[in-house]
């Protein structure tokens, strides 16, 4: 079981069943305090332990795997923090145009732990009255300890600020390419629009001249590939195998399998 609260872009998270992971790709930057148990982060650049008390920064767009667990007997309580493409346009009049433009070029960066600077302890230590869900905070005072998470952040490292407050709009990215890379997640046409740096309706007309399909047929193609190969190789249970490839429902996955392939999963695993 988990509750998550969010009041003016700071999430409190509670989890109490033991291990929880998911995958994450946050569409904002964001810092991560974790009050009490621990939590693991990882993505293609490895693993990230964040103890109770430490604090992360995870970039926007970044895809990781997020574990939250209990530690020394306490179930995992977090502060998620996030920062939004309008509230940094916001702070980028008053202070941000300064500091992005004295911290050099722009700082290109993966998830961060960040030291224990005191300004990010005081910041967490008056956030945690409201752990409990019938403290409820004040949207005006919540607003100000938005600014004073970006101004602790930015005091860590000035760094920063040439991320934070770049407002160009994204590359594109080729398509195929990241769908081939994460063709297993849990994305809306919408998610993969935005992570190649389009609109829907150009992300849907770029897609049209690489593949004669849909992007979702697209994808349930190369997932059911995926999936025949893992099969074909042994070693993992069908149900896992399911799940690995990005299906949620082992009947509609049988049922797609054998009509590609005129093959039950069972079938093609005893033909091996």
């Amino acid at each position: 079981m988990h509750l998550i609260f969010n009041y003016e872009g700071v999430f409190y998270s509670f989890f109490y069943d033991g291990d929880e992971g998911c995958v994450h790709c946050s569409r904002e930057y964001a810092l991560n305090y974790v009050y009490s148990g621990e939590m693991v982060l990882e993505s293609s650049e490895g693993s990230v332990h964040v103890a109770k008390g430490e604090c992360v920064f995870i970039p926007r767009d970044h895809r990781i795997t997020m574990y939250k667990k209990p530690c020394g007997g306490e179930r995992y309580c977090g502060i998620f923090m996030s920062f939004t493409r309008s509230f940094l346009r916001s702070m980028y009049a008053g202070y941000g145009q300064g500091m992005a433009r004295s911290a050099g070029p722009r700082f290109e960066s993966g998830v961060v732990k960040l030291p224990g600077t005191a300004e990010l302890e005081s910041l967490f230590s008056s956030l945690t009255p409201f752990l409990d869900p019938g403290e409820k905070p004040r949207d005006d005072f919540m607003r100000l300890k938005m600014q004073e998470g970006l101004l602790a952040l930015l005091h860590a490292d000035p760094r920063f600020a040439t991320m934070l407050f770049d407002f160009s709009e994204p590359w594109k990215i080729d398509i195929l390419d990241f769908m081939e890379k994460n063709y297993m997640y849990d994305f809306t046409l919408s998610d993969l629009a935005h992570y190649t740096g389009r609109s829907l309706a150009a992300f849907k007309r770029d897609f049209s001249k690489v593949s004669s399909l849909t992007p979702e047929k697209w994808l349930i193609g190369r997932r059911l590939d995926a999936a025949y190969e893992l099969i074909r190789r042994g070693g993992m249970r069908i149900a896992d195998v399911c799940s690995s490839v990005g299906f949620k429902n082992q009947s509609h996955f049988s049922s797609a399998f054998k009509k590609r392939f005129g093959l039950s999963p069972s079938e093609v695993r005893v033909s091996a």
